[in-house]
Order: structure tokens, then C-alpha cells, then sequence
């Protein structure tokens, strides 16, 4: 599949700017076009095929009927005469970005406009009639659970914006889609937007210029016949009109197919090439037909709309070129606050129910689909009305569906508990669960029968809308609502068995871990499953289950978690993860004790909070993670600010404590004072408001807080506070702080500089790397440590560092020192010698990424002759070193007897100096146990100098030769040399697995074993990786 275009409805959009003209200003624009006068390879365009249309469509006649850059010429002169100065040089800067890009223009391809027959016209009006009746009002026709007597129909104002841009001409050539892919999950809007497309479409308001034809076919009703043409297909949604269908196939650019169903597929597409077909009046399997389509082998002019669930896009995505892809979140923020405005009325009744479902971070998420929040409303409501409590009915979101699907399950024997009816519960409940795993949406006459569902059970379920028949087959079914089959499916692991031993349908380690090991619903389609397991563990919630339903439960699974390590295999997300949803089905439990059992183990978690949920749900869990030592954040979330979303915004009462956000925060923070082994705190990718950060700091500062290491990386410079800077002088156990990638503001540097001075400041290491500091900055923070006896470590990464900086460093009692990629501008002599001429200490000292070149480089290795300070550890990876900078090295080596480590990575060394170098560590003196040679540019004609050096060189343990063309001769040469060795009895050829070394990593140098040499290289050759043993 080609390159997939994704998110926003205007992405990669041209002509964005017809955005910022209100209604007004497009008429006038529209007006001005038709007036347009036709230019050479341009048509006319009449004011019928613009008086309906919208931003999107105007920006898509431009580009049909005025080819390669006329468009934006035409553009240009009609804003030039509308006097908007700004929108025409937007259109000038626009076009000399993608002129490099536009298709060339075709002068005749467009010359003359394509006319519809009078005959032809007349059967496409009583086809769009058609449509308007079978479409119209879109509302009704959408299936909803439930009695419907109550249901609110809402369009969504998100999905609405879309239809307008749908088709819009896209970078780089300012071309139309011709795939277009909706993805959403089930219930989101997809089917009922496709019908509004159909409905726009026959009332001429969608594309009218572009599309004569139009068709929604679901998928379903493609397979329902074993072997079926196209033409035939279409036939049957446009009747007795089979003449035109194949005028309508010679027009294939005017033609829009809108393709659904395709979860409820109960066949494989073919992926076979050969297979695929170009000809519509072949009769073909539905698997080929959909393929043939899907590929563009069929009808390849024409343009799909595809709809799809996030669960089926893998596999349609095989099939597609270029599409666009698009995603339906359904209802958002404001959105569901309104519609729950809107289905009480009563604003009493509203704030109480939009304030118990807010406070709902499983809940509230779940309304932005639409039937959902119906159903929540509905379910809300009816507790209401009665008088209760609904924090103690609904004690969690489970408990909600629990009861609106308990009030619709029919009992089949009576008002009382029965046979029939806990064998009905069983055999829907397993139906659901086999779906669940194995990926089905829909269920035929086996799957029921394995079930145990017979036909009076199925018309049952079907006359209370749990289950719905799937189009294109009567034997066919699924679930109302994907919700509902993931409840029922988590229902099994939870029902009752007397007379099992056990008495429950037991979950394993591996499928526990399927459902809860992955991130959330968008990826995993088990994660709502998850969650409704989790809630019937709460014990609240089973209790109402029983007896809403009538049948028995046991929590023999919940009881098996408390024995598992769960947290061990799937608490770790990945980068892009977020929150664990583990930490989402703990949540939903809403039992403490429980919580601690499962997190009791738990060291480490990486969380990037992006919403409400995610914090709220995060500050609930973290109180329970009692034994936590390492904590990573990224906070991407407006903390302080009020959310206007909130009751508050429309109650009588003040925003005064009503800020969730901020208390959760401060329920997230309190951590660093309860739970004493909590040690690291890493913050990424962060923007922290002035409150939020005195939050934290207040937290760190605390006497019970333990924490050791504080590093941010990346964040916005406002979190970089004094406030935040002075935790170093009241948290006397701090004693690592790491600044990456951040800007720091003056007040903060000037508090760091005072800090350092401070008697009671015990840092040990401080890094700051990729921070624009001024050399006059850094002379400051230099000349602040010669009074600090605890800082034992510095690091500076691309930083402007002058002589004088350098000179206040090397005269502090620091023992590492990194100045990697220091501005060759300023680094001059004083800065390589001061450290090693001065420093009393200095024991690793890393000039990573400067280039030295010949002369500093001498300079450098006549200083390291006469260093006075203990020097065991010098990196100059990437230095610009030359095999002419070798002689001095190697008399450099022979001289200093302190040296343990050297990382010559990433210099043109070749092996004229490493021959060199070999030589002069053949000197008995030498103690150099570490030698790095990383991508020297080294061959096979080194070798020789290499394996006498490792024969007589008995201090040396680890030898890093990758990244040099050494190949099979070279390694032969080591095997052969490791034979000989007597003093030593193993060598081991380690593999190369990675170069992503950090700062701290290349300063520390690799860990060597007194009884192993190991030699890293990367040849492919087999039998290279491994231990080599010696007699």
C-alpha cells in the first residue's frame, strides 16, 4: 500500500484559505467565477453548479475546471477583486510551493464539458427520488436499542463538517481522493453519515458537478449471491434502469460508491493478483468483486467511499492506494454535554446527571458514541426519577449497562429465575465470548447452534434488540450494539456454575493478559471487554447483576488475579500508549484492596497523560503502586485551567473546588511523599502551568519525599521554574538532575547558579544538554561549583562554553566531566587542557562530537602526557581525528599510565593508525582494558596488528571493531588469535546490537569482566556470535 493520508478533514488540503470567507464573501466569490471569463484548456462554469455549493466543492470545481495552475491564477484575480489583499498573496505563496508538483495540464482532457442526455437526466431525477425516500429523514432510519419511545436523535456537528471536504484536492499535485476511508468504532456515525451523503447527493447538494451517479451498497447484500456482476449489483438499487447503467460505466469519473459492512463479512477478499478483475458485467464471487473493487482494478476512475471499523483496516488497507483516511470520533466534549442537556430539559435533572457522568472517566468517554450516550441517559434518568442515589446504583460504568440490558433480557419462564432463562443467558453469553476472541461480529445457524440458542431464543433476543439480523442473509445475526456483545462476553467469566468444579469458566494467564496488556480501545477490540470484566469484580456490582438478572455469580477469576504477576507482563506501556489499561480495568473496580494486591509489584510505570480520564484515572491507580520507584510523565493536558465542560459552568455554584483536574493533580503529586521508594522522576514532552509546577515542587520538597533523581526532558521552559530549581536546597536526597532539549529562562539559571553554592545542596550529577545557555550563562554555573564539594558529575551537551568557563570547571572537585558538541567557535585550547592540566579529580572526561582535527588534537595528547589529574576514561567520538593524529596518540598511550578506556568511535582513523596505535599498546606498561574503534574505516589489512596487540596486550577486556569492513579474513584472524591466548581462557564475539549510547553512557564507558575479552563487532557470518574457548 501506498503512502496513507490520515487525521484532520483538511489535511494536507490546498486552498485552506477559502476558510476564512464567511457566507457572504463565498457568494460574492462564487459570483465572480461564474462571470470568470473561460481561459485556454479551462471550461465555464454555470451558476447551477455553484448556487449549493460549499467551501470544499468550490475548491474542487477550481481545480476540474481550470487545470495545473489556472486554478490558482483564477483564484488570485477573483480575490484581487474582492480587495482581500491577505488571502491573495496566501494564494501566491501556495502556489509557488506546489507548482513544483502540479500534474501537467492537459488541454484537451478538460476542453470541453461532458453533457448528460435529456433521457439520461430524466432516469437519474426518478433515481434520486428514489433515493430522498429510502434515505429520508436520516434520523428514523437509523437502528437504535431499545423501545426507541424516548430516543433523542442528535446530529453531530464534527461529522457535518466533514461532508464539506470529503473530496478536497490534496497536496503535493492538488488532486482529489479517489479512496476516501471513514474509520470508527462501532456505532460512531459511519453508516448514518453515508446515508446523509446519499440523501445530500439526491437532493442535489453534494458534489453535483462532479457526481452524477451514486451508490450505498453494504457489503452483506454483495455476498449474499454466490456469483454476481456489478452491473448487477447496481441494477438491483436502481430498478428497470439497466440501459443506462452501462452509459453510466463509460462515465466512471462521475460515478461515487459508498462501500459498509465490512466487519459483518463472513468471507475472505482474495489477495491474489490474477485473480482481480477489470470487467463490471462479469459475474464474479463477492471475495473477487470486493477485491477488485477495493484494489481499483475495477472501475478505477471512480471514486470510494469506504466505511470501516478500526477493527478492519488492516485488512482493507492491503487492498488500497493512496487513500485518505478520515476518523469519526463521534460526539465530543461539548457535544455530549449538550445532548444531555437536551434529553432532560429539566436543568436540575441535566446538571445532576452531566455531574455523575463527568465524574465517570469509563463512563463519560464511552457517550461519544451516540446510541451509548442515549442509553446512559435513558439508564440515568429512570434512577432518577425513583428517588435513588446514583453513585450507589451505578457504582461503577459497568453497573450502568448492566441494568438498561437486564431491563431489556426477556425472561422466558415467568417472572421468577428459571431454567430456560439462565440456559438463555449462558448460551448468549458464550456467543459473545467465542465472537470476542476469534474476532466475529456475525453469527450464523452453526455458531447459534453451538451456543445452544434455538429459534424461539433468537426471535426472543431479537424482539428486545439484543441481537439484530445482519443484511444480505436471513440466518445471520449480530449484536445491536458491539457494546452489547462485550458485555455479555466479560458476563461468562463471571457466571455461576454449581455444578462445574470450578464452578466458573476460567481465564487463563494469556487470555487475562490479551485482555488488559494492550492500550486502549482504539487498538486493542478486546479493551471494553476488559473493562466490563473488571466492574463485575466489584462486589456492589455483582450483587445488582444477580439480581437484575437472576442468576448466580462468582468471582473465582478475580480471586485467581490476586495469585498472578500481573503487572509483570502487560503494566509497561509503550511510548505511544499512553495510560496502561490495566490501570482502566483497576479503575473500574473501584476496590482498594484489590488494586494493591494486583499493583503490589509494580516499579515502573511510563504514562503520558493527554485527557481527563487519563489523570483521574492515573492519580487513582498510582495511590495503590505502594512499592513504585521509577515514574516517566508527559503531561499534555491544560492542568490549572477550569474546564468549561464542567457542571460548575452552568450550576449555581462557583468554580470554587470544582476544578477535578487540579485536585486530581494534587492526588497524582502526593505520591512523592507516600510511597518511600519512589526514587526517579522523569517529565517529557511537558507544559506545566506556574500552579501545577508549585504543586510539584511543593510535593518534592516534602520531608517524607525520596526522591533521587529528577530529570526533564523536553519540556516547555515555564515548567523550568525557581520554584522548581529550589527542590535541590530543601530535598537534600536529590542528587541527579537532567535538563534535555529546554530553553531555560534567566531567573531559572541565576536560581540553579545559587543553588550549586548552596552548603546544603548534595547534587551528585548534573546534565544539561541541548539547553541554549550563553557562554556568559555557563561561566556563571562554572564558577558556582569551586565552592561545591558534592557535585561529582557534569554534563554539557551542544553548549557555548569559552575559556574561561573551562578554566572555572577544571579547577572544581569534579571527577566526570562531558562537553560533548560544544561550539567549535569557542572551543579553543584552554578548554581541552584546563581539565586535564588542573583538575585534582578528573577521572572521565568526554570531548564527543568537537572537531579537534590535527592541531587541538595534538595539543590534547601532549596534555594527557603530562595530565596531573587520575584520567581512566576518554571518549573523542566523532572528533574529526585523522590516522595522522595517531603518532602523538600512540606516544600519548605509552606515557600516561593511568588510562583505562578510550572511545575513538566514528574517526577516519584507517588502519595506518590503528597499526599505529596496536604498536604502542604492545608496550608492557600500558593498562588499557577498553578500546573503541567503532566506524574507523578499518579493513582486513589492520588485522594483523590487531591480533599481535590482543596476543600480548593482556590488560585489554573489551575491543569494539564494528562498523569497519573487517570481513570473514579479519574474523578468522581473531578466532586463530584467540586460540593462542594463555593467560586469559575465554574471548567472546559479541554481536553489535546498538549504537544508541547517551551521554552518561559514553562518559561511564562499557562494563568489562576481568575474565572475558570481548571483541563487538557486526559481520554476519555465521558461528561469529559467542564464546571462544581456550585451553
Amino acid at each position: 500500500m501506498s503512502r496513507v493520508s490520515r487525521c484532520s478533514e483538511v489535511y494536507d488540503g490546498v486552498m485552506l484559505y477559502m476558510l476564512y470567507l464567511s457566507k457572504e464573501e463565498l457568494q460574492r466569490f462564487k459570483q465572480l467565477l461564474v462571470d470568470e471569463n473561460s481561459r485556454p484548456g479551462s471550461v465555464h462554469i454555470t451558476w447551477d453548479q455553484v448556487k449549493t455549493a460549499t467551501w470544499g466543492e468550490v475548491i474542487h470545481l477550481l481545480m476540474e475546471y481550470f487545470p495545473g495552475r489556472l486554478a490558482w491564477d483564477v483564484t488570485h484575480d477573483i480575490f484581487a477583486k474582492m480587495n482581500q489583499v491577505t488571502l491573495c498573496l496566501r494564494v501566491q505563496r501556495e502556489l509557488q510551493d506546489i507548482l513544483p508538483n502540479l500534474e501537467p495540464e492537459d488541454l484537451n482532457s478538460r476542453g470541453t464539458q461532458m453533457n448528460m442526455e435529456a433521457e439520461e437526466s430524466d432516469e437519474i431525477q426518478n433515481y434520486r427520488l428514489h433515493v430522498k425516500s429510502q434515505y429520508s429523514p436520516v434520523g428514523n432510519r437509523t437502528t437504535w436499542p431499545g423501545n426507541q419511545v424516548d430516543f433523542l436523535y442528535q446530529d453531530i456537528p464534527t461529522h457535518q463538517r466533514l461532508l464539506s471536504c470529503l473530496f478536497l484536492p490534496r497536496r503535493p499535485q492538488g488532486q482529489p481522493p479517489k479512496t476516501v476511508v471513514l474509520l470508527g468504532v462501532s456505532g460512531v456515525g459511519k453508516t448514518t453519515l453515508a446515508h446523509q451523503v446519499m440523501l445530500e447527493w439526491a437532493r442535489n447538494m453534494f458534489y453535483c458537478h462532479k457526481f452524477w451517479y451514486a451508490f450505498y451498497l453494504n457489503c452483506c447484500d454483495v455476498a449474499q449471491d454466490k456469483e454476481q456482476s456489478l452491473c448487477e449489483l447496481l441494477s438491483r438499487q436502481w430498478p428497470g434502469s439497466q440501459a443506462l447503467i452501462s452509459k453510466m460505466m463509460s462515465k466512471p469519473e462521475r460515478l461515487l460508491l459508498i462501500l459498509d459492512g465490512f466487519e459483518e463479512l463472513t468471507l475472505t477478499l482474495t489477495d491474489r493478483p490474477e485473480d482481480l478483475s477489470e470487467d463490471w458485467s462479469q459475474k464474479l464471487p463477492a471475495s473477487i468483486l470486493l477485491a477488485s473493487l477495493l484494489s481499483r482494478r475495477m472501475l478505477a476512475k471512480a471514486t470510494l467511499l469506504l466505511l470501516l471499523r478500526l477493527s478492519t483496516w488492516r485488512v482493507a488497507m492491503s487492498f488500497l492506494k493512496t487513500p485518505f483516511v478520515l476518523t469519526l470520533m463521534g460526539f465530543n466534549e461539548v457535544e455530549k454535554a449538550q445532548y444531555l442537556r437536551t434529553y432532560f430539559g429539566n436543568k436540575g435533572q441535566a446538571e445532576e446527571a452531566l455531574r455523575f457522568a463527568m465524574k465517570n472517566p469509563i463512563l463519560f468517554p464511552m457517550c461519544h458514541v451516540p446510541a451509548i450516550c442515549w442509553l446512559v441517559c435513558s439508564c440515568l434518568k429512570e434512577q432518577m426519577e425513583r428517588g435513588a442515589n446514583l453513585a450507589q446504583v451505578f457504582p461503577n460504568a459497568t453497573a450502568v449497562f448492566a441494568c438498561y440490558l437486564s431491563s431489556m433480557f426477556p425472561n422466558l419462564a415467568g417472572s421468577l429465575p428459571s431454567d430456560p432463562q439462565q440456559k438463555l443467558l449462558v448460551g448468549l453469553c458464550s456467543l459473545a465470548a467465542d465472537g470476542m476472541w476469534d474476532k466475529r461480529w456475525v453469527f450464523g445457524k452453526k455458531d447459534l447452534e453451538q451456543a445452544k440458542l434455538d429459534t424461539t431464543a433468537v426471535a426472543a433476543l431479537l424482539k428486545v434488540n439484543i441481537l439484530r439480523r445482519v443484511a444480505g442473509g436471513e440466518d445471520h445475526y449480530a449484536f445491536a450494539l458491539l457494546t452489547f456483545q462485550e458485555f455479555f462476553a466479560a458476563l461468562l467469566y463471571v457466571l455461576c456454575f454449581p455444578q462445574r468444579f470450578p464452578d466458573f469458566q476460567m481465564l487463563d494467564q494469556f487470555h487475562m493478559k490479551l485482555l488488559v496488556e494492550h492500550p486502549g480501545s482504539k487498538k486493542n477490540h478486546l479493551a471494553h471487554m476488559a473493562i466490563f470484566l473488571f466492574g463485575l469484580f466489584n462486589e456492589t456490582c455483582a450483587l445488582a447483576v444477580e439480581r437484575s438478572f437472576g442468576c448466580k455469580l462468582s468471582l473465582g477469576n478475580k480471586g485467581l488475579l490476586k495469585v498472578e504477576d500481573l503487572w509483570q507482563g502487560c503494566g509497561l506501556p509503550t511510548v505511544h500508549h499512553g495510560v496502561p489499561h490495566l490501570f482502566y480495568c483497576l479503575y473500574e473496580t473501584q476496590e482498594q484492596a484489590f488494586l494493591s494486591q494486583i499493583l503490589h509489584n509494580c516499579r515502573k510505570v511510563t504514562l503520558i497523560i493527554n485527557k481527563n480520564k487519563d489523570l483521574q484515572v492515573s492519580a487513582f491507580c498510582l495511590r495503590h503502586c505502594r512499592h513504585l520507584r521509577e515514574m516517566e510523565l508527559t503531561i499534555a493536558l491544560t492542568v490549572a485551567k477550569a474546564s468549561s465542560l464542567h457542571p460548575c459552568a452552568f450550576s449555581s455554584a462557583g468554580p470554587e473546588g470544582n476544578n477535578e483536574r487540579f485536585r486530581w493533580w494534587h492526588d497524582l503529586c502526593s505520591v512523592f511523599r507516600t510511597h518511600e521508594n519512589l526514587e526517579a522522576l522523569a517529565l517529557t514532552d511537558s507544559v506545566l502551568e506556574p500552579n501545577t509546577v508549585r504543586v510539584l515542587s511543593e510535593a518534592l520538597k516534602h520531608p517524607q519525599c525520596k526522591l533521587r533523581k529528577l530529570i526533564l526532558r523536553h519540556v516547555h521552559r515555564c515548567l523550568v521554574t525557581e520554584d522548581l530549581i529550589l527542590i535541590l536546597m530543601e530535598n537534600q536526597r536529590l542528587s541527579y538532575l537532567e535538563i534535555q532539549g529546554t530553553a531555560l529562562q534567566e531567573e531559572a539559571i541565576e536560581a540553579l547558579c545559587m543553588v550549586l553554592k548552596y552548603h546544603q545542596c548534595f547534587l551528585q550529577c548534573l546534565r544539561l544538554e541541548d539547553c541554549p545557555i550563553s557562554p556568559k550563562n555557563l561561566r556563571s554555573l562554572a564558577r558556582s561549583l569551586q565552592s561545591n564539594s558534592h557535585l561529582k558529575t557534569l554534563m554539557l551537551g551542544n553548549g557555548s562554553l569559552d575559556d574561561s568557563g573551562a578554566y572555572y570547571l577544571s579547577v572544581t572537585q569534579l571527577e566526570r566531566l562531558s562537553l560533548e558538541n560544544c561550539d567549535p567557535t569557542l572551543f579553543r585550547y584552554n578548554c581541552l587542557i584546563c581539565p586535564l592540566e588542573n583538575s585534582q579529580k578528573l577521572t572521565h572526561l568526554s570531548l564527543a562530537g568537537n572537531p579537534l582535527k590535527e592541531k587541538r588534537a595534538q595539543e590534547l595528547w601532549d596534555a594527557l602526557q603530562h595530565a596531573k589529574c587520575p584520567l581512566q576514561r576518554l571518549v573523542l567520538r566523532n572528533c574529526s581525528l585523522t590516522s595522522g593524529c595517531c603518532w602523538n596518540m600512540a606516544s600519548a598511550l605509552v606515557q600516561n599510565k593511568t588510562l583505562r578506556s578510550l572511545d575513538l568511535g566514528f574517526n577516519s582513523l584507517k588502519d595506518d593508525g590503528v597499526i599505529l596505535l596496536c604498536e604502542a599498546l604492545l608496550n608492557p606498561d600500558s593498562a588499557l582494558q577498553v578500546l573503541e574503534l567503532e566506524a574507523c574505516l578499518l579493513t582486513s589489512g589492520c588485522c594483523q596488528a590487531v591480533n599481535s596487540m590482543l596476543l600480548l596486550h593482556q590488560c585489554l577486556r573489551y575491543l569494539d571493531l564494528s562498523r569497519n569492513c573487517i570481513e570473514l579474513r579479519g574474523l578468522q584472524l581473531f578466532c586463530e588469535s584467540s586460540q593462542k591466548r594463555t593467560l586469559n581462557p575465554k574471548v567472546m564475539l559479541e554481536q553489535k546490537q546498538s549504537s544508541g549510547v547517551d551521554m552518561m553512557g559514553r562518559l561511564q564507558g562499557p562494563k568489562v569482566d576481568k575474565n572475558i575479552l570481548k571483541i563487538v563487532q557486526d559481520w554476519h557470518t555465521e558461528g561469529s556470535h559467542g564464546a571462544v574457548q581456550t585451553n
